[in-house]
């Protein structure tokens, strides 16, 4: 494989996608919100609305009827604080983790929708499938950059992530939450799996689509299986533990390996040059 031509395609694309607007305001502004913003008002909420004595006493029951359906570990983390202080906790530590795999799975998205489909818009398309490279170092060089970008990103947001909840967790309750083996697991072993998924199906996607836009509200879908895994951990259908988040990993990492196999054999520059056409 020819390094240098992989590399340059994969500057070329970074460096279009920092310099597109659409591709970095939502880069920005949803890690500033999602891990920024509302850890603190999550932890600050109950000390600003100064609740009554009948609201804690009713988040007391929802807390002890949530702690039934627990596992032992987060039951015995949460056991030791007030109703408030619990609900803040579980959100922050527990309810945050699927909603965090959000992020590597837009930011897949949004680089992947510049990739052949802001090709087509900037009328670059052509010139990039004359380039010298196979058909696999295309295919590599326009997955790579966005993969690695995306991880970067995520790990810098769970860093300040991590810093904000501890930051505003010892402020309120004088406890340090962040990092855990949970949380690392899914950082360093579901994230890049999950980006990686998502990567696969916007590429195509977007080889396919007319413009950026177009790709980006197609391949949005991919989102709806994290959506539900959001859904799973509010009802208390399941939750996030070291064991569940290890063999979530695994089963992303394998379904990854065979979409890549697959779509890597199909991906031919010669559909491209007609589709563009």
């Amino acid at each position: 494989m020819k390094k240098r031509s992989l590399f340059a395609i994969m500057r070329k694309d970074l460096k279009v996608a920092v310099q597109n607007k659409g591709v970095m305001i939502p880069v920005i502004v949803v890690p500033v919100i999602l891990f920024v913003v509302l850890p603190w008002v999550i932890t600050m909420m109950p000390a600003w609305s100064g609740s009554s004595m009948g609201n804690i006493q009713s988040m007391e029951t929802q807390i002890n009827n949530l702690l039934k359906t627990m596992p032992a570990g987060m039951q015995n983390q949460l056991s030791g604080h007030p109703a408030v202080e619990q609900m803040s906790i579980f959100i922050l530590v527990y309810g945050f983790a699927p909603m965090f795999l959000i992020l590597p799975l837009m930011l897949a998205s949004v680089l992947a929708a510049d990739s052949f489909a802001g090709e087509k818009e900037r009328k670059t398309l052509e010139a990039l499938l004359y380039t010298p490279t196979s058909d696999r170092e295309l295919f590599v060089a326009k997955l790579l950059g966005p993969w690695l970008a995306s991880i970067v990103i995520s790990l810098v947001s769970f860093v300040l992530y991590s810093s904000m909840v501890d930051l505003a967790g010892w402020i309120s309750m004088k406890e340090i939450l962040l990092p855990n083996l949970m949380w690392i697991a899914l950082v360093l072993w579901v994230a890049p799996a999950t980006a990686g998924l998502s990567l696969v199906v916007m590429v195509f996607v977007s080889a396919r689509a007319q413009g950026f836009q177009d790709a980006y509200q197609t391949g949005g879908m991919v989102v709806l299986p994290v959506l539900a895994l959001v859904a799973g951990q509010i009802t208390g259908v399941m939750y996030f533990t070291i064991t569940l988040v290890l063999i979530l990993g695994l089963v992303l990492w394998v379904l990854l390996g065979v979409l890549l196999w697959f779509a890597s054999r199909g991906f031919q520059r010669e559909q491209l040059m007609l589709k563009n056409r």
